[in-house]
């Protein structure tokens, strides 16, 4: 069965560019293309997107407004997966599109869409509950000065910095042994590490883990 989509986003192009992407395959149902995030909104109501792609930034005020849409459509259609598109890598959006849980959530980067490919694979796994985020937003998390004279990340080896940051993407285990050429069951171990050392709860489900790392790093700069 097709995955049912909506778009928003005031860019008349983007708007060009997703409509050619998404309108002749076969595992999408274009069902709503819209200018803003509140004709997106009223267009779930009548026209029921399994999920939906948001520009971030959509007028009135050019600022949060698909993080803002997200959150509201948490509340009034949790079963709706919602995938922020954004030009800039900022980890505080990240953070608030995640607030209240991972599932069915992603945030990638425009300039790092590389082919419908990867954005088709992007919205399966959030219609399937999933989450993905752009490896430049973790990076910018992991790797952003802390106010701290020590951060709690400095415990980790640098192995387990590696394992944080593509569990924080939202790989698989079986994912990052074939990334970084480590068995499954060494990346098992590093996970059991790095979230013993961290003081987070180890979980098997990757979209809780994501949302466990992020809030975490959200978190060493504070």
């Amino acid at each position: 069965m097709a995955v049912r989509v909506g778009v928003a986003d005031d860019s008349f192009l983007i708007r060009e560019a997703l409509t050619r992407l998404l309108g002749d395959s076969d595992e999408i149902e274009l069902v709503a293309v819209c200018a803003d995030g509140e004709e997106l909104a009223a267009a779930v109501d009548t026209c029921h997107p399994d999920v939906v792609l948001v520009d971030i930034r959509m007028p009135p005020t050019m600022t949060d407004e698909g993080i803002r849409l997200a959150a509201q459509l948490r509340r009034t259609h949790p079963e709706v997966g919602v995938i922020a598109m954004s030009a800039h890598a900022d980890p505080t959006y990240a953070l608030a599109l995640l607030e209240g849980g991972s599932e069915g959530r992603a945030y990638l980067l425009k300039d790092r869409l590389h082919s419908r490919a990867q954005l088709l694979a992007t919205i399966e796994t959030v219609a399937r509950g999933g989450s993905i985020i752009d490896p430049k937003v973790v990076e910018a998390l992991v790797h952003r000065p802390s106010s701290q004279a020590r951060s709690p990340l400095d415990v980790l080896t640098p192995r387990e910095r590696e394992i944080l940051v593509e569990m924080a993407r939202g790989a698989s285990n079986a994912a990052i042994a074939e990334t970084l050429g480590l068995t499954k069951r060494a990346v098992e171990k590093h996970i059991n590490s790095v979230f013993a050392k961290l003081d987070l709860p180890l979980s098997g489900d990757i979209s809780r883990r994501v949302r466990a790392v992020l809030l975490f790093l959200g978190r060493t700069d504070a």
